[in-house]
């Protein structure tokens, strides 16, 4: 899209207060082995849902995972970046787009390990899980539950 057009988009939205989804100006920038299906399944999630996706392979996602500060016992297979915040492991669209929206302090979202039935570990058995705000010192919480 041109920028002239995005622009004029842009004021239409505003000037007819149409609200543009979260995920419109958000691009989330994730970090996932080349060897892990699961990883692809989630971005395609999050396409879904109208976030913008740069893919970035690395053979050391835990590597990846510490250098964004989340913690290892969070872990998952992938860890993402948006909007200032980290994202990790298979994070429902509709969590970020909530993060994003309310803006709390936070470092970002986890949903450690892969629970069967999770975005992108779809499951003919899925199990409940939660998604956890994670607080700048590690800290967690539960921030929405699935």
């Amino acid at each position: 899209m041109s920028k002239p057009v995005a622009v004029a988009l842009t004021v239409f939205a505003l000037a007819t207060g149409l609200a543009l989804p979260a995920a419109a100006a958000d691009v989330v920038d994730v970090y996932k082995s080349p060897y892990c299906g699961c990883c692809g399944k989630w971005i395609d999630h999050l396409k879904a849902a109208g976030f913008a996706v740069r893919s970035h392979e690395v053979n050391d996602v835990p590597a990846a995972r510490q250098r964004l500060g989340m913690p290892e016992r969070l872990g998952s297979c992938h860890t993402a970046k948006v909007a200032g915040y980290v994202v990790e492991g298979h994070v429902p669209a509709a969590d970020i787009e909530r993060l994003i929206k309310e803006k709390p302090k936070a470092l970002g979202l986890a949903v450690p390990s892969m629970p069967p039935g999770s975005p992108g570990m779809e499951s003919p058995r899925p199990v409940p899980y939660d998604t956890l705000l994670v607080a700048q010192d590690g800290s967690a919480r539960i921030y929405a539950k699935h």
